[in-house]
């Protein structure tokens, strides 16, 4: 059941690994199949050796419809962002350039072209939560704002979209942004952009690609 959207959830999780933001089992990856299920990769497993069967399918009560095993541990707040957003898919990570932003500040602005196109504002920090709690992803709810994107202290980073492809270049152009904020913290003060200027860009990206002509 479902295995073309496993298999895009399992090139999604390698995609992960490829641009360095997870290490070993972090983070998961779910995607909602219809408004009772849901798949999600399962607990603390290797990307690199899981396959599409060993994605689960979940109801909205984290009963495991399909597959033999333990879905991630951060169902029940996933489940929580499905219901209180328009969106199809998350990904959650451990990316150390925008988990760090969240250490000292209380947003990263949207200050490249990139991260406004993907997540298209400025990315909130919301407070610790621990591991495992839906108020993790009840956080995340209240902290998007009108990003695509939310960054939770001490732990990583959430990211979501109308499908996978969304929440990976969220999650993609968000570390790019952060590292670059990063190295030009320490050079000296980050000038934004007005909310004129991000509108702006954030308009041109319906257009950007083939499928925007």
């Amino acid at each position: 059941m479902y295995e073309k959207e496993k298999q895009e959830m399992l090139d999604a999780c390698l995609k992960m690994k490829e641009y360095r933001l997870i290490s070993l089992t972090g983070g998961n990856v779910s995607l909602r199949v219809d408004q009772e299920r849901y798949l999600v990769t399962p607990s603390g497993m290797l990307y690199e050796e899981m396959t599409p069967e060993d994605i689960v399918v979940i109801d909205h009560e984290c009963r495991v419809i399909e597959g033999r095993l333990k879905p991630s541990s951060d169902s029940s707040a996933l489940i929580y962002v499905f219901d209180h957003l328009p969106i199809n898919a998350i990904i959650h990570t451990h990316q150390p350039y925008a988990t760090a932003i969240g250490f000292n500040n209380d947003s990263l602005p949207a200050c490249m072209v990139t991260l406004i196109d993907a997540a298209h504002a400025r990315i909130q920090v919301a407070p610790f939560t621990p591991s495992q709690d839906v108020g993790m992803g009840q956080l995340a709810v209240e902290y998007a704002k009108e990003a695509a994107a939310v960054i939770m202290k001490h732990h990583g980073v959430i990211t979501f979209g109308k499908d996978l492809k969304e929440a990976l270049y969220s999650a993609v152009y968000l570390e790019e942004a952060a590292k670059t904020y990063c190295m030009a913290r320490i050079m000296g003060p980050v000038p934004e952009l007005s909310e004129a200027e991000i509108a702006k860009e954030a308009a041109g990206w319906t257009h950007y690609g083939q499928s925007g002509r």
